[in-house]
């Protein structure tokens, strides 16, 4: 079940350098509640993992895995990038949603690569929900990351069913891991051709969202391709502060992370400073250690 781990070089707690990871241990603590990572760089033993096959909530990153399924089907010939796809006005609902301001009443055809863009790179809720349906719902995402051994990223729900309840994004879960294991797919054998691993890099580094996570304390102009997933608060905690992606290395490997802050007792801030910490300490271990 787990053999893409090792084929991708994820590494594991018997890995060397045991010290990065008391010292993100240390960093996590100031998040008070649970934080998983995760990390990958290809030819170097980087110790990084905290709980990484554990399950926090996903939140907006799965709008990740949610872009390349859709450019997958585009590939399959089910879908067009071109063709237009209507926003009805019983996809309105209360959310994020730069479409839905845009079209406060919808009663709008949107191209589906604006669809994917606006997932990806904007974090939009309405956005991704229209995507889900296009390509056959949660269970067709679902099968896609399993298509690809990554059974431990679980997709059950959209947005919409998620925003009736909050306790219902728990089941909507990622291992680090796993997440980690795509994010080497795509730099290293994407599933996807060049044309669409290009464009999916682009969203990805125009993300809009997240720029006090793993941005922020990285040396000005580092390349960061990133998704965010983000709860909000609710009975004085934060269920879910996330960010995972792939930062470009001076030498230009490109370093695949993911940070979950679960259930932080702390201001939105703080969790998000917690998840810059740990991307920059894991940075410089990266820059500063050789390949073996």
């Amino acid at each position: 079940m787990w053999k893409y781990l090792f084929l991708l070089g994820v590494c594991t707690a018997s890995s060397a350098q045991p010290a990065l990871q008391r010292r993100l241990s240390n960093e996590s603590n100031a998040a008070h509640g649970k934080v998983y990572v995760a990390c990958s760089l290809p030819g170097t033993p980087l110790d990084c993992d905290l709980r990484a096959h554990g399950r926090p909530p996903m939140q907006s990153t799965f709008k990740f895995p949610l872009a390349m399924a859709v450019l997958h089907q585009v590939e399959e010939g089910k879908l067009r990038l071109g063709q237009t796809v209507r926003f009805a006005a019983t996809d309105r609902y209360e959310t994020y949603s730069p479409l839905q301001k845009e079209f406060p009443g919808g009663d709008v055809d949107v191209p589906l690569e604006t669809l994917c863009r606006l997932a990806a790179q904007s974090s939009d809720n309405i956005a991704s929900d229209i995507l889900l349906r296009v390509i056959g719902g949660p269970a067709a995402l679902q099968r896609y990351m399993d298509s690809l051994g990554l059974t431990a990223i679980h997709q059950q729900d959209s947005e919409r069913t998620l925003s009736s309840d909050q306790h219902l994004q728990y089941r909507n879960y990622a291992e680090p891991a796993a997440m980690v294991a795509l994010l080497r797919l795509v730099a290293d054998h994407p599933p996807l051709n060049p044309e669409h691993t290009a464009l999916l890099n682009k969203w990805l580094f125009d993300t809009e969202t997240g720029p006090k996570r793993i941005k922020a304390l990285l040396p000005a102009g580092t390349p960061v391709a990133h998704k965010t997933g983000s709860s909000g608060e609710e009975f004085g905690r934060i269920p879910a502060t996330n960010d995972v992606g792939l930062i470009t290395l001076p030498d230009g490997r490109r370093l695949a992370i993911a940070v979950f802050v679960t259930d932080a007792h702390v201001d939105q801030d703080a969790a998000e400073h917690v998840i810059a910490e740990i991307a920059k300490t894991i940075y410089d271990d990266a820059v500063i250690t050789k390949h073996p």
